[in-house]
């Protein structure tokens, strides 16, 4: 019999996971992890709220900024991401750490108008009355204006096709801000309707932040990068033309910035940001001079291997979810941050550690050696192997022929009879 979920956004928390465990025809030990992981404030942050989906949270270490050391909250499931992110910071803190530079933290939101016969005049009458469509602006929201930010300036430009843009710039001070440029983008969509007898298609904030870079640098000496048998000029080298190669192919530059943001969504997601708001307008970011291309830029003088990262990061320490998830304020202590642009200084910073490490393992050793070490603990859990029988399990699985979950469960089943039989 099919569920009824006719009004279920209505229905309380038992009657939901209620309907739920019968269309799905859920156990009782499935039905207890919705108690489980069931938190009532969140019922505040999404609509049908069943439980919390819970991931591991974890801390990088090693991180130098702008000469502050930071250890930073990391949530993610990948096995790697916070040991490759705390090496890589760790070669990086060695030649004295990462330095940034954020020039401004601008939102920016776009007001479009569509099927204008001259949207030149149209932009022109828009640009004459600039001054008082940021006071409108500010009317809308005259808190922002009194904690200093506030709107900044308009632009205007033509799409095509009988399209306009009006974009507006905003300070957000500490907030990601886009309720708040929303519902400012929308008092001057009417005042721009009234003025030019144009509604707006729609007023939304962009996430192709461009008006909030933050770029994070580093130089190391050559020596510092020895990999094994690998001389460190000859990594600096290496790393240099990896980097060239996600500048000139899109099939290496995905798997490039893939990496930059694994560090990156994992410490939006510890500090209660939109990880997807932030992926986006990077990618956007990569594609700027018209080809995809990787993120992060590595040269060598056979000296110092010197690597860039510069992104759009428009975070925020307030505002939305955060103020009700007490991990994510938590998780601002612990990272010693007092404002957004701290906090987006340590995220470009971790992403280009992120990197450095990656790439250094690829050219010399192969990303898999210490990649499937962490997997292959995974996978003896996954099993069903207890936390004793893990370093067993994991020596006896890096000598097998097959790695998968069957060689695994035969390892354990052999180990569990072993040590029966010892005990009898």
């Amino acid at each position: 019999m099919t569920a009824d979920f006719r009004y279920f956004y209505q229905k309380n928390w038992a009657e939901r996971t209620a309907i739920v465990a019968q269309q799905a025809h859920l156990t009782p030990a499935e039905q207890a992890l919705f108690k489980q992981y069931y938190l009532p404030q969140h019922h505040e942050i999404i609509e049908n709220y069943l439980t919390d989906y819970p991931l591991p949270m974890g801390l990088a270490v090693n991180l130098v900024v702008d000469g502050v050391d930071h250890i930073v909250p990391m949530v993610t499931e990948e096995p790697s991401v916070i040991a490759a992110a705390s090496n890589g910071a760790k070669i990086v803190k060695r030649a004295g750490g990462f330095t940034t530079v954020l020039n401004q933290r601008e939102m920016i939101g776009q007001i479009v108008l569509e099927q204008l016969s001259d949207p030149a005049a149209t932009a022109a009458v828009i640009e004459a009355h600039a001054a008082a469509l940021l006071k409108v602006a500010d009317a809308a929201h005259p808190s922002l204006k009194k904690r200093g930010g506030g709107a900044r300036r308009l632009r205007t430009r033509i799409l095509g096709q009988g399209y306009l843009s009006i974009d507006l710039f905003v300070d957000v001070q500490a907030a990601m801000g886009a309720n708040m440029l929303n519902s400012m983008l929308e008092a001057v969509a009417k005042a721009i309707g009234v003025m030019t007898k144009q509604d707006a298609l729609m007023s939304i904030l962009s996430n192709y932040a461009t008006a909030s870079l933050v770029k994070a640098v580093c130089d190391i000496p050559v020596g510092l990068l020895q990999a094994g048998r690998y001389a460190g000029k000859l990594v600096a080298q290496k790393i240099a033309s990896a980097s060239t190669v996600a500048q000139l192919d899109p099939y290496r530059a995905t798997t490039h910035n893939k990496g930059i943001m694994n560090g990156i969504d994992a410490v939006a997601i510890a500090s209660g940001n939109d990880w997807r708001a932030l992926e986006s307008g990077a990618h956007a970011y990569a594609v700027k001079d018209g080809q995809y291309r990787g993120m992060s830029t590595w040269t060598s003088d056979g000296r110092m291997l010197h690597g860039e990262l510069e992104l759009p990061l428009p975070v925020g320490i307030v505002g939305g979810s955060i103020k009700i998830n007490e991990l994510a304020q938590l998780n601002q202590r612990i990272l010693g941050i007092q404002t957004a642009g701290d906090l987006e200084r340590i995220m470009v910073a971790i992403g280009l550690a992120q990197n450095l490490a990656a790439l250094r393992a690829l050219v010399t050793t192969g990303i898999q050696q210490g990649h499937m070490h962490l997997q292959l603990k995974s996978l003896a859990m996954a099993a069903g192997a207890t936390p004793e029988e893990l370093p067993v399990i994991l020596q006896r699985l890096e000598l097998a022929s097959q790695q998968d979950l069957a060689t695994t469960q035969q390892l354990i089943a052999e180990l569990r009879q072993t040590k029966e039989e010892t005990d009898d």
